[in-house]
């Protein structure tokens, strides 16, 4: 038994959840989200709870049934309040700006890099150092966010790259000058 699939998920004010058969929709202030339910799951919304329930004790359901519960939290939380991701830029002469529906990077290469925003995804640059992702999807927000820390990753020497604000990034010490041979 999944501890994480037998705990209810609670409905905030102002949030629908449906269940027809095999598709689960989420209503929220933020947005709209849909996920389909594969399996023997069964999805019951009673009063202000969804409970999600496995129609029998297979080591496949098991796995399955903490997924969708965390997946249905996840909409629901993401349709009230939604979900953000902050990364930071280091690097000398390093900035971001943002221009009309993209985010230009000037990270080191010999030239500028566009990083466009994708549908039901939010970039913002509140200084030049900074870009924040946000949107009502977790797994959209959390790949956007990677994917943009993927056009510099974090350096281990100097720390220069594009890091998520809450990482900490593993310093090395580097060569040391020697003292010569004798």
């Amino acid at each position: 038994m999944s501890r994480i699939g037998k705990m209810p998920v609670t409905i905030p004010a102002g949030v629908t959840v449906n269940f027809d058969g095999s598709v689960v929709t989420v209503k929220g202030a933020k947005g709209t989200l849909t996920q389909e339910i594969v399996g023997d799951i069964n999805v019951k919304v009673e009063g202000g709870e969804v409970l999600v329930e496995k129609k029998n004790d297979s080591a496949e359901l098991d796995a399955k049934h903490g997924l969708y519960r965390a997946l249905i939290h996840n909409m629901v939380v993401g349709v009230s309040e939604g979900y953000t991701k902050k990364l930071k830029v280091n690097g000398v002469g390093w900035k971001v700006a943002k221009q009309g529906n993209k985010v230009v990077l000037n990270v080191g290469f010999s030239h500028p890099v566009d990083f466009a925003e994708p549908a039901g995804i939010k970039l913002e640059c509140p200084t030049a150092n900074e870009i924040v992702v946000s949107g009502i999807d977790k797994t959209l927000v959390g790949q956007v966010a990677a994917d943009i820390r993927g056009i510099r990753v974090p350096e281990p020497y100097h720390g220069y790259g594009i890091a998520y604000s809450d990482e900490v990034i593993e310093r090395k010490e580097g060569k040391t000058g020697g003292k010569g041979k004798k």
